[in-house]
């Protein structure tokens, strides 16, 4: 690890109870409480100072809860739109923007704001020196975790459904300290999460922590650090497609540290989060009035993640119900969960390419379709300032005239092994 700058100071506190604790090592829950609930990051500076563009996303570091930085990372980049708002007739509309786009000072070597989670959640993992980190992820996660923990020699173990290892890709060769499992074809984002589940058991072993851990969501809530600052006051609505929905509630608790910080506005922007139909659990819930998830068959979830062509986006266990989740997050601060079709997410980044001049993934598409057509449907104040969450885009542009390495699994398990098996193989991995 190479040390640039330290963080100011912080504690954690309980959503639940509201209960202040220090961060002793690598907490992911509060101590001693029985009710599920997330934490959260209680920031010694309530005032956000900006650092300067060379520190990348530790330009943020006093909303961020990390013990060193790492050298390579790139922060959010937010303009104001001139051609998909000049379609759109929306008068500012700003989209931050997290991926390769040199022209915008965009330089994220894997494409996706999943940079933001890497960055924080590693230069966090200081406090746990020698320990192999586990992450789970549906594919641009774990490219990101790839990335930062080859680049710093942290020893790491992805955990990947083998049928997006095509998202595994890399622009050189990666370190021995990085090892990828995965569960068979046919698995998805679940299973992945099942076999880090069982590997973060192991002695040596830390879980990367998901949405409980607080780097992951104030790395991303980074997005909303980059918005704010360089409008000069909160959005009004805030557009970005969900599959965790963890982004969105990093989004949420950066607005409510705005409203203390007092220079930014009194208001909270309303939460406009979408889902790549027809797999669609926090949709469902949400318009059923439900905090609890509805019933989801196996099966029809596994067809269902077939079919969407956001595949970061199929996470059938999200953090929607617990406390300070993103059912919290949406009562909160207003809002709502859209469907979007394939092919309207595929027009909606062919158009902003067209009018934007880049290309974007498909779940950054996801979102662009539900802000085009809430305007179509005459749901958007045109004088409203809206952040549209650009999630990851470049990727065309990074690849093209390079030479790529794909990482290989050096595992692959069933789907549902036995938790011995799985323990017996990842023992047998060396670091």
């Amino acid at each position: 690890m190479t040390e640039q700058r330290k963080s100011s100071g912080y504690v954690l506190q309980s959503f639940h109870t509201k209960a202040i604790f220090n961060d002793s090592g690598w907490l992911l829950e509060a101590p001693g409480e029985s009710v599920p609930a997330l934490i959260r990051a209680v920031y010694e500076k309530q005032r956000l100072d900006v650092g300067d563009d060379s520190c990348g996303i530790y330009r943020f570091q006093d909303w961020l809860p990390i013990h060193t930085a790492l050298m390579g990372s790139s922060a959010p980049v937010t303009y104001k739109s001139a051609g998909l708002a000049g379609m759109l007739r929306l008068e500012n509309l700003y989209i931050t923007f997290s991926g390769f786009w040199p022209e915008k000072g965009a330089f994220m070597k894997t494409c996706s704001f999943k940079e933001t989670e890497a960055y924080t959640v590693c230069a966090r993992l200081d406090q746990n020196p020698g320990k192999v980190l586990v992450v789970a992820s549906a594919g641009n996660t774990a490219r990101a975790f790839a990335r930062v923990c080859s680049d710093n020699k942290i020893p790491l173990l992805l955990c990947v459904p083998m049928d997006n290892l095509d998202a595994l890709w890399f622009d050189g060769p990666l370190d021995p300290c990085v090892k990828l499992i995965a569960s068979q074809k046919g698995g998805d984002y679940f299973d992945a999460i099942h076999l880090s589940n069982i590997a973060a058991t192991i002695n040596g072993f830390v879980a990367e922590g998901g949405a409980k851990n607080v780097a992951r969501r104030d790395g991303m809530g980074t997005t909303v650090l980059s918005a704010t600052t360089t409008i000069g006051m909160i959005p009004h609505l805030y557009f970005q497609a969900v599959g965790s929905g963890t982004g969105a509630i990093a989004a949420w608790e950066a607005n409510l540290r705005f409203l203390q910080d007092g220079r930014y506005g009194d208001h909270k922007m309303k939460l406009m989060l979408s889902q790549n139909a027809p797999f669609l659990p926090m949709y469902e819930a949400w318009k059923a009035g439900s905090r609890a998830l509805l019933p989801y068959n196996d099966g029809l979830a596994r067809k269902h993640v077939e079919i969407i062509d956001a595949k970061v986006l199929s996470n059938r266990k999200p953090p929607y119900s617990i406390a300070g989740g993103l059912f919290d997050a949406l009562v909160d601060a207003g809002g709502d969960i859209l469907p979007v079709t394939n092919e309207e997410a595929r027009l909606a980044a062919g158009q902003f390419l067209e009018l934007e001049g880049i290309d974007i993934h498909p779940a950054a598409a996801v979102a662009t379709a539900s802000l085009m057509r809430e305007v179509s449907e005459g749901k958007i104040n045109r004088e409203a300032i809206i952040m549209l969450n650009i999630t990851g885009g470049g990727e065309i542009r990074f690849k093209e005239g390079r030479n790529l390495y794909y990482l290989k699994p050096d595992l692959v398990f069933p789907i549902n092994p036995s938790e011995e098996s799985v323990r017996m193989e990842i023992g047998k991995l060396t670091w």
